[in-house]
């Protein structure tokens, strides 16, 4: 037993625990959420001026999409696909997004928070759907419409961030700041109304024979992804 365990925790890319690189990748996804925020609403406190401010974002949006490109690739490449990886990535791209566009509805930006709520609205239902059909002993399978919705958030959010550094050298408004990122959010926002509709009408045969069932012990099968 104790060769097994050791086995298992000195394995070089992290081994079939969920103390894996692809499940790292996916908390450091989730750790980056509220340092956005922080460092957006609070970046004259911690030394941070208006001018670098936009690069610093950049660089936190990028490692946040790296993770995200990564962590999937890696638990299917090396084999560390677990249970708990199939729940954390789609739970941390949906917090991760969403803190980023709720963190814009705050000046400068000002995007108007019922978009953003869309979002979080969307995410939720399909979120609690997934887990009641899960516990009835089925996983709803990915949409690739959700892969789709996720690289136009990270797109939005991108469009948004890179406007912020003309916006703080002046040369653009703050209503042009406001009426541009309301429309990348606008856009993303019709997009994952779509991609609800379509996920809950592509599993409606799924969501109605499931929820008629009597609840199982343990989902047979699990997909992980976007949702």
């Amino acid at each position: 037993m104790k060769q097994q365990i050791d086995r298992i925790v000195h394995h070089p890319i992290g081994g079939p625990t969920f103390f894996n690189v692809a499940n790292c990748l996916t908390f450091i996804r989730i750790f980056i959420s509220p340092v956005f925020l922080l460092v957006y609403l609070q970046h004259e406190a911690i030394g941070i001026s208006r001018i670098y401010l936009p690069y610093v974002l950049l660089f936190l949006l990028g490692v946040s999409e790296l993770s995200d490109a990564l962590d999937g690739f890696l638990a299917r490449k090396f084999n560390q696909v677990t249970d708990l990886g199939k729940i954390l990535d789609p739970m941390a791209d949906s917090i991760s997004r969403i803190s980023v566009f709720l963190t814009f509805t705050q000046p400068p930006v000002s995007v108007p928070l019922l978009l953003v709520f869309v979002f979080l609205y969307r995410d939720s239902v399909i979120s609690t759907l997934r887990t009641i059909c899960a516990l009835r002993g089925f996983a709803l399978a990915a949409r690739p419409s959700g892969k789709i919705k996720a690289v136009i958030q990270g797109i939005a959010a991108f469009l948004i961030t890179l406007m912020m550094i003309p916006h703080s050298l002046g040369h653009i408004s703050d209503s042009a700041l406001f009426y541009f990122s309301t429309l990348f959010v606008f856009i993303a926002t019709l997009y994952a109304l779509y991609s609800g509709v379509e996920y809950l009408y592509a599993n409606r045969r799924h969501i109605q024979r499931i929820l008629l069932r009597k609840a199982k012990s343990s989902p047979s099968r699990l997909a992980d992804g976007a949702f």
